[in-house]
């Protein structure tokens, strides 16, 4: 099978629905070697046979991991070093909210841990792949949600007050602060790191939440964009000659755009990369 991404390695985390299903179909279809993560094993290997027979690209694998636990962001990690010397794409875009306060494997809240560290470590591990794939490109799927949040830092995990929508938007600048580093820090290795806003896209997020939460996505599903539509900047940044070499840049409708004044502090982006990796050296 021949296509634009052919002899290119990608991989998608939360793959198994929605935009992270979309955009590895998408990828695959254009040739790429594809490698999915996904938490159930069974939705996995659905997503690869529905990825298989839509593409007729056989050149798929799937991991098996909680993105929230850093010893399966690990595990995970050493088994794509084994299955492979490089990687071109890394498009990080596992997610969930959660709206009562949540602590992960590692004791830290469950938003924090997935949406953000789960990328931080995930990403800092296959760093030897993605400097051996060079120019490679690492995707940060964030949220227009970041314009509404700040970094807490009195109140990082939400244990003087928890708010679902406060945590999450912070978790989307947190993605956008770490692409901002990352780009800072790898550039000049031929690692482009950049974020994006999906749109607000019916998928299964925020469905793993009980009560009137749920019931109020079910409802506004119908209003919200299809996956289709969603994936096309994700599947944009991983992919098109057009944005080959840019980094450090937020985008939305496949258009770079300036995101909120809190996601261009570079002071910030610093402090919430130390302060991430004294969070994962802790818990080695």
């Amino acid at each position: 099978m021949a296509g634009e991404l052919d002899g290119r390695v990608v991989l998608v985390t939360g793959a198994t629905n929605g935009i992270g299903l979309v955009a590895a179909r998408e990828l695959a279809g254009m040739g790429a070697t594809t490698c999915l993560v996904a938490r159930d094993r069974a939705r996995g290997e659905d997503a690869i046979r529905q990825i298989r027979e839509a593409t007729g690209n056989d050149r798929l694998s799937l991991f098996v991991g909680d993105l929230s636990s850093q010893a399966e962001v690990r595990r995970v990690a050493a088994e794509v070093r084994a299955a492979t010397g490089r990687l071109h794409v890394l498009l990080n875009n596992a997610g969930a909210i959660f709206t009562r306060r949540q602590v992960s494997a590692d004791g830290i809240e469950m938003t924090f841990a997935l949406n953000h560290l789960g990328y931080f470590l995930l990403t800092r591990e296959l760093e030897p792949l993605l400097v051996a794939g060079a120019p490679s490109r690492v995707v940060n799927v964030s949220s227009s949600a970041h314009r509404r949040a700040r970094m807490d830092w009195e109140d990082l995990f939400g244990e003087r007050a928890y708010s679902s929508w406060k945590a999450y938007g912070q978790s989307k600048l947190a993605n956008i602060l770490h692409a901002r580093e990352l780009s800072r820090r790898m550039s000049d290795r031929g690692v482009a790191a950049n974020a994006l806003h999906p749109g607000a896209v019916a998928t299964g997020w925020g469905r793993n939440n009980a009560g009137l939460f749920r019931l109020v996505m079910q409802v506004g599903a119908p209003f919200l964009l299809r996956p289709v539509r969603g994936a096309r900047t994700s599947v944009y940044l991983a992919s098109s000659p057009d944005v080959e070499g840019v980094t450090g840049q937020y985008f939305e409708d496949r258009r770079p755009v300036r995101p909120s004044r809190a996601a261009t502090s570079d002071a910030d982006a610093r402090r919430l990369w130390d302060l991430s990796e004294r969070l994962v050296a802790d818990r080695r």
